[in-house]
């Protein structure tokens, strides 16, 4: 008896033991699990090594980060008419430089995947999209440099004052706290300035004017 009572007690400490034991396991493996989900390594292809794949994967998303990077620096000449009048040469389409940036961007733009991982199992995609956007950010570069060195000085003097007249105007037309009416006058004023002189990319424009329609949002 003394024998089967021992036995019992031992029973009684290695169940609980046994099952403290089965937790830890099944919690390494639900972290391990959780390690491996989706979303932390890129998708699988058939026929190419995890290494070099992960190679890849990282080449493409640096890319399409750098290629939204351009972009945004961009859109900030885009959305911002007084700015962009400060460097006109941006958007000079007489200026080599100039015509440069803007071809190479579209092109960037027509070879974008629309998902990162379409390139992965397309080598020659890849490549012509990387260099693409290398282009593209060098183009950029040295529209921008450009812009920046010659400012408004290849303008006679009175030009550049209708230019700064202009640039005014526009920051009444930006200018939330003006009636729709002086908006629509101020922005009329500054494209007389402006006529001959420069013009404003589409989307500029297009901004301006949903402006004072009131179509965009404060």
């Amino acid at each position: 008896m003394g024998l089967i009572f021992r036995l019992v007690e031992l029973l009684l400490v290695l169940v609980p033991l046994a099952g403290a034991i089965y937790a830890a396991v099944r919690g390494v493996s639900a972290l391990t699990r959780r390690r491996d989900e989706p979303g932390e390594e890129p998708p699988a292809v058939p026929g190419v090594s995890p290494k070099s794949q992960a190679a890849q994967w990282r080449t493409v998303t640096r890319v399409i980060g750098e290629h939204d990077r351009t972009d945004a620096r961009w859109l900030e000449y885009e959305l911002d008419a007084a700015k962009l009048l400060d460097f006109p040469v941006m958007t000079d389409m007489r200026e080599p430089l100039t015509v440069a940036f803007h071809r190479a961007k579209l092109r960037a733009e027509l070879l974008r995947p629309g998902k990162a991982e379409d390139l992965l199992d397309d080598p020659d995609a890849a490549r012509q999209y990387l260099d693409a956007v290398e282009a593209y950010v060098t183009a950029f570069d040295a529209a921008e440099s450009e812009a920046i060195r010659r400012r408004r000085n290849d303008f006679s003097r009175d030009e550049q004052q209708r230019m700064a007249r202009a640039q005014s105007l526009l920051r009444v037309v930006a200018d939330r706290g003006a009636t729709p009416q002086e908006r629509e006058r101020a922005y009329d004023l500054a494209r007389g300035e402006l006529d001959g002189l420069i013009v404003l990319p589409d989307r500029t424009r297009g901004t301006l004017e949903r402006g004072i329609a009131g179509e965009l949002d404060d």
